[in-house]
Order: C-alpha cells, then structure tokens, then sequence
C-alpha cells in the first residue's frame, strides 16, 4: 500500500469505534488524531496506526461541541 502521508486507511476508519463510548470518531488529518466528541477524548495516530487505548487518548479542552459523559 502506497501512502503519500502518514494517514489511516478509509476502510479501517469505517469501522473503528471509541473504545469508551462505542460511539463514532472523527479524522483530524492535521493532529493525526481520532476525535471523540463523546467521550472528550483524542486518540493518536502513531506511524499510521490508531492508538486506541483511553490511557494514551489526549482529554480535549471543555468546548461547547465537546458533549461530557
């Protein structure tokens, strides 16, 4: 697989959930990470591969969009 930037294959996003909230996440291709709005949580994206552990996740600053569980 060619991949011109560290990014994370479409397919694979389709189908990875929070590991907290099972609920969706959203690509943040400047941050390289996985958005949780739910949860309040960023997980990061390491040589194109998602980290999806809580303990490596990044807690997102209180926003209004961010919805606190």
């Amino acid at each position: 697989m060619n991949q011109s930037r560290k990014g994370v294959d479409p397919k694979l996003l389709e189908i990875l959930v929070c590991p907290v909230t099972k609920g969706p996440l959203d690509y943040d291709d400047a941050a390289q990470e996985l958005i949780s709005k739910k949860a309040g949580l960023a997980y990061p994206i390491r040589d194109g591969i998602p980290v999806m552990l809580a303990g490596e996740a990044r807690r997102l600053d209180d926003d209004a969009a961010i919805v606190k569980i």
